[in-house]
């Protein structure tokens, strides 16, 4: 896109020597003009806006005061929602297909992302925030009157595309607000609330108990009431920038829908959006995924035409997907020119096995706390969202410190290496009461690392692209972190489905009693306490497949320790982007280095 984005420059420089009749355009050249101009008017606009706050330091405060009441609603939901969730396919004898509906909404995150990064740069930050809450409620009041599994996850399904919005609208709006320095912190402060909400959480699950309608259904007035104070500080703003002249100007520039009318303007998207693109990337990671979590279980269906025809569809969609991304698509989800940058694959390298490998381990770490650990509601739901809180406290004081150091390649790895550790710890302690402890350390030491990679990662991806990229590479991070959960979600059902009923039947000898542990885990340990030989049995079972898991894991955590040896280490400045950064590292991306090797040894 900086090719043409110079180009551009030097076109309009041409125009204004130019009439209407020496110079016409044909409607596909206007979309195409568009498609490639230099800068959006999303990020003009938010330019503007933030103009109007980042220089006094009240508002600044006022703003991240404002998204930390927005993380503390949806980060406290997503601490009980699994829970509730796990109950509800309980409910109706699915609780196997815990990770199908991981899995699902997984694939529609992933494909959300891009089209809130493109239509916020065409539209605005706070048009698509508006837009993810209401998503967000509808899905959460749908999901609470599920009558079925199927209506369950239809709710689901809008829930994911609004709280995968609202997070990554945050993220844009907080960025447009913070210099490189500052990136980091103010980034994490939806984050902040997880320090309060790890301990609450066990108190709600309890207080709620099994009725997991309520438990979902609260939230669908709760979180629209604590955006509010987000949306007022949007609302002054805007107020704010209407006195400028700054502000003047730009209502004078059209818009693309007044630029190029309906027909130019539904092509403009088209293309934008990658809508071909978006469409085989959703299609060829369901058809592939949502198959491996339903074959296996109590009765083994791989032989099946509903699992095999779906997994071939998806394994041909996959290289298509490649092959539009890289030949057919005017402007693809994640952009190859970009791409191209170690500073970029490397963290989307990360971001993807680092949420495939969070996947694996927590999808039934709940399950396994209740049935293998004895723990109790609260507790187990405590245990899951330790990570979390240690995290966001490690993330918190590496934030501040980063304002003055301005690097952070070495703690990336530092942060990668502290999750094998943590991953070990958690293969040897796996079941039975003695792991209790275990289980407990290497969750905190989890989310020790993952405080000095998670957020930092992204503000090193930004670091490496101007403003006008800023949106598009954040939304490709998060795609990539979103398909890594969707993969690890369905591989984690797999090796569920594959193993545990057949372990159940081997050490309870009893087909029918391990189809009830099997199907409803929970009613099972109200009717079987610790200490019988039911339970320990189920929880020889559990111990193995956890040990599974956790191997998993340990093997995937190594390619995120190599990834983050390729990262760059910009130096953050008090800039909202580096100047002609891209420019820079065009002239040093990892292809060239190889090239020039080789190169001097042919001259040698």
């Amino acid at each position: 896109m900086t090719s043409y984005q110079s180009s551009n420059n030097h076109s309009s420089e041409e125009d204004k020597h130019l009439s209407g009749d020496e110079k016409t355009f044909s409607p596909s050249d206007i979309v195409e003009k568009a498609i490639v101009e230099e800068k959006s008017i999303g990020v003009e606009k938010a330019e503007i806006l933030a103009n109007q706050w980042k220089h006094t330091f009240w508002f600044k405060l006022l703003l991240g005061f404002s998204a930390f009441l927005c993380g503390y609603a949806y980060g406290l939901d997503s601490q009980t929602r699994y829970v509730y969730t796990a109950y509800a396919t309980a409910s109706w004898s699915e609780h196997s297909l815990l990770t199908t509906v991981n899995a699902i909404t997984g694939v529609v995150a992933a494909a959300s992302q891009p089209v809130y990064a493109r239509l916020s740069d065409v539209l605005g930050r706070l048009e698509l925030f508006i837009v993810a809450v209401l998503f967000y409620v509808v899905g959460t009041i749908i999901e609470c009157q599920s009558p079925t599994i199927n209506a369950y996850v239809a709710g689901a399904v809008l829930f994911q595309i609004g709280y995968s919005g609202i997070i990554i609208m945050l993220l844009f709006i907080l960025s447009d607000f913070s210099s490189l320095r500052w990136r980091l912190f103010f980034t994490l402060c939806p984050s902040f609330p997880f320090i309060i909400n790890t301990w609450i959480s066990g108190n709600v699950t309890a207080a709620v108990g099994t009725r997991w309608k309520w438990g979902i259904g609260m939230w669908a007035f709760i979180l629209p009431l604590s955006c509010i104070p987000l949306v007022c500080c949007m609302i002054h703003m805007r107020w704010l920038a209407g006195k400028t002249e700054e502000w003047r100007v730009f209502k004078q520039r059209k818009t693309k829908f007044q630029e190029l009318g309906v027909a130019g303007f539904s092509k403009y998207l088209f293309w934008r959006l990658d809508v071909i693109g978006l469409l085989l990337l959703t299609v060829s990671l369901g058809c592939l995924l949502v198959p491996l979590t339903l074959a296996g279980g109590i009765k083994e269906t791989w032989k099946k035409a509903h699992i095999i025809v779906p997994i071939v569809i998806g394994g041909v969609l996959i290289p298509v997907f490649l092959l539009w991304e890289g030949y057919g698509a005017r402007d693809p989800i994640i952009p190859l020119h970009l791409m191209k940058d170690r500073g970029i694959w490397s963290v989307v390298s990360i971001s993807l096995f680092f949420d495939f490998v969070f996947a694996v381990e927590s999808n039934f770490l709940y399950t396994v706390l209740m049935v293998a650990v004895n723990e109790s509601q609260s507790s187990a739901t405590r245990i899951a969202s330790l990570s979390s809180f240690v995290s966001v406290v490690t993330g918190f004081i590496f934030g501040l410190f980063v304002v003055y150091f301005r690097r952070l390649k070495g703690f990336v790895v530092f942060g990668c290496a502290m999750w094998m550790v943590a991953f070990g710890i958690m293969y040897h302690f796996r079941s039975q009461l003695h792991a209790h402890a275990g289980i407990i350390g290497g969750m905190c030491l989890m989310g020790f690392g993952t405080g000095f990679f998670s957020y930092p990662i992204n503000v090193s991806a930004q670091s490496c692209v101007s403003h006008e990229h800023m949106a598009v590479i954040s939304s490709a991070l998060y795609t990539t972190y979103r398909i890594g959960y969707a993969v690890g979600s369905s591989v984690a059902g797999a090796i569920w489905s594959q193993m545990l009923y057949s372990r159940l039947v081997k050490y309870l000898g009893d087909s029918t009693l391990a189809t009830s542990v099997y199907t409803d885990p929970y009613t099972f340990i109200a009717q079987y306490v610790w200490g019988t030989p039911e339970r320990e049995a189920a929880v020889k079972a559990y111990g193995e497949v956890q040990r599974v898991l956790m191997s998993v894991c340990i093997a995937f955590v190594a390619p995120m320790i190599v990834s983050a040896l390729f990262m760059r280490d910009h130096k953050l400045t008090n800039e909202q982007s580096l100047e002609d950064v891209e420019k820079q590292e065009e002239k040093d991306s990892l292809a060239n280095f190889f090239g020039n090797f080789k190169k001097k040894r042919v001259a040698v």
